[in-house]
């Protein structure tokens, strides 16, 4: 099997098992406070990160060095906060919608490219992030449905991962990954352990399992997309990380009896190919050029 194949399938497992996660998430966020449910994960992945920051070269002191120590620790704390946005909007939205809206995060990053890291922002990509935001709104149809709050909560969601992805690139310039993951576990697991020790309440034993299943399912997805980098150019196996989306239509509609509405399909595909098409842009924009023949 070719390394090309391999990053592929360690793409779609982590996509599948990412979907179930968010599955386990609002089933143990339907019993328990959304903060209480985060924390444990956290703890959970920050666990994870110690462990890899022990065995990589140079350690933990090696891992936590960072040129951007504000920035890293904003970025923890941000994906913590996403995290709790979107859960919060998978009770009260669904999984199947707050996916399909929390799917234009990649055209919110194209769209705050220039203003926050003063990238140039061609038409062809303008053009591409009006049709995915076009998409948004049949998601949300409002010719026919009261525009909901939950839907802005997911969406919310979508922008606070956006910025965190901008902000992560701008420490990526310097920072290692091992050093970015580090810092997304530590500062994210400290920021939920703050807050969540108001929301404690003790988890039934019955529940643990659900509690415990729900974490291990954060961290092997965490895995599979470290393998699956690690295998192939992140531009080959990033677009199979839409996948996601076919994983929790099928979860949500067998296991919540969610409602796979027509203009959620029609909307979410727009979205997705939007999203596609501006990636594959800014690749070729960043590009560097060939060198003039002779």
């Amino acid at each position: 099997m070719s390394p090309v194949t391999r990053g592929i399938l360690f793409m779609v497992a982590a996509t599948f098992v990412f979907a179930v996660m968010d599955g386990l998430s609002r089933l143990a966020a339907e019993r328990y406070s959304v903060i209480l449910v985060v924390m444990v994960r956290y703890w959970f992945f920050a666990g994870f990160v110690l462990v890899r920051a022990m065995t990589a070269p140079g350690g933990i002191r090696a891992a936590a060095r960072t040129h951007h120590p504000f920035l890293q620790v904003l970025r923890g704390v941000m994906l913590a906060a996403e995290v709790v946005v979107t859960v919060t909007a998978f009770v009260w939205l669904g999984l199947i919608e707050t996916h399909a809206l929390f799917a234009s995060y990649p055209l919110m990053i194209a769209a705050l490219s220039g203003p926050v890291l003063g990238e140039r922002v061609g038409w062809r990509r303008w053009a591409g992030i009006a049709v995915g935001f076009a998409g948004v709104l049949i998601i949300l149809d409002p010719g026919n449905r009261v525009l909901e709050p939950q839907a802005l909560i997911a969406l919310a969601g979508a922008l606070i991962f956006a910025l965190y992805g901008l902000i992560t690139r701008k420490v990526s310039a310097r920072d290692s990954a091992t050093t970015s993951l580090f810092w997304t576990g530590a500062a994210g697991a400290v920021a939920m352990t703050l807050i969540g020790a108001f929301y404690w309440q003790p988890i039934a034993p019955a529940d643990w399992p659900l509690i415990g299943v729900l974490s291990v399912a954060g961290l092997a997805g965490h895995w599979l997309l470290i393998k699956s980098y690690g295998a192939a150019p992140a531009s080959t196996v990033q677009p199979f990380a839409f996948l996601q989306l076919v994983f929790i239509a099928g979860i949500g509609v067998t296991f919540f009896s969610e409602d796979l509405r027509p203009g959620v399909v029609i909307g979410a595909g727009l979205v997705v190919a939007a999203g596609l098409f501006t990636l594959s842009r800014s690749r070729q924009v960043s590009a560097p050029k060939s060198p003039p023949a002779g």
